[in-house]
């Protein structure tokens, strides 16, 4: 199944997808998308009547997360975008001990089509290929083995960048502000987990990942090739408190799936930083595409 959010007539609703027919069934005003997450997704989804053409209704974020954690399990993409810092850089030891995660901007999501302003102040802002996992239903101190009947699908996240306003805040050492909380991108939809399972290679799903730039594509990977998978970062993240409906955990970026990571292996130069009218297109194996161009931002208010 396919969950989406849309605006329909002036409101927004909750659709059920049916891609090869480029067509949406609209829900009724009181089935929420959390209630589509749970698991009497089915009895709700039968509650549709209403088909519409995709192209007829403006896709939304398939979902506003209470809170999004976004992990970092790609080891490629560490190795390539500490080398900015030093071509002798290496993955910190301390990266292998755990799934370490950051909590981003639930006030901040954006979806499909949506126009992405330049963050205020930012001279290098950046792109992000990520999956997320969206949560089901609320549980806590999950062991892993039981964490998977946690995740009731998946979507793209792009966790755009402003790569010289990150640089500054790690310098000061208390994590990510205005680097990241500016646009959290999800779609274009909610895959459900067992729509996914045929792609399922142990406990990872080998998903082609790719991004491009205004139709050049950027670089590609495999979802396989997470450090973690999905059912130990939920477990991780439920660790001494909960996860509930709704939340959204990321992958954090694949390999080649940012413009930092060519910075870092090939120089700063290599490739310019995202510009206004350039466009974003993130393609995920099984799930679909989301695409987003970039605009003129404001400028920043100083501060004494």
């Amino acid at each position: 199944m396919r969950i989406a959010r849309v605006e329909h007539h002036g409101a927004v609703r909750a659709a059920i997808v049916t891609p090869e027919a480029d067509a949406i069934r609209v829900l009724p005003p009181e089935v929420g998308v959390a209630d589509l997450l749970g698991d009497d997704r089915d009895g709700f989804a039968a509650l549709a009547r209403e088909e519409v053409a995709i192209a007829a209704v403006r896709l939304l974020s398939p979902v506003q997360p209470p809170t999004i954690r976004d992990f970092s399990v790609f080891e490629q993409h560490v190795e390539g975008v500490i080398k900015l810092g030093s071509p002798d850089a290496k993955v910190p030891e301390v990266w292998y001990a755990s799934p370490f995660c950051y909590f981003s901007n639930p006030h901040a999501v954006t979806g499909p089509a949506s126009a992405i302003a330049v963050p205020p102040g930012c001279a290098a802002l950046d792109l992000e290929l990520e999956v997320a996992a969206v949560i089901g239903r609320p549980g806590t101190n999950l062991r892993p083995e039981d964490a998977g009947a946690y995740i009731a699908g998946y979507t793209i996240f792009n966790d755009w960048s402003a790569r010289d306003l990150q640089r500054a805040e790690l310098d000061l050492g208390l994590g990510f502000c205005k680097a990241k909380d500016f646009a959290n991108t999800l779609g274009p939809w909610i895959v459900t987990a067992d729509d996914l399972e045929p792609y399922r290679t142990g406990d990872r799903f080998d998903l082609d990942l790719r991004a491009s730039i205004n139709g050049e594509e950027l670089g590609h990977d495999t979802l396989a090739n997470m450090a973690w998978s999905w059912e130990q970062l939920v477990s991780y993240a439920s660790r001494g408190t909960w996860v509930r409906t709704g939340d959204v955990l990321g992958s954090g970026t694949c390999g080649w799936g940012c413009l930092m990571e060519f910075w870092g292996r090939e120089g700063r130069d290599s490739r310019p930083s995202l510009q206004p009218g350039d466009t974003v297109s993130l393609a995920v194996e099984g799930i679909g595409t989301l695409t987003n161009t970039v605009v003129e931002g404001v400028e920043p208010i100083a501060l004494r």
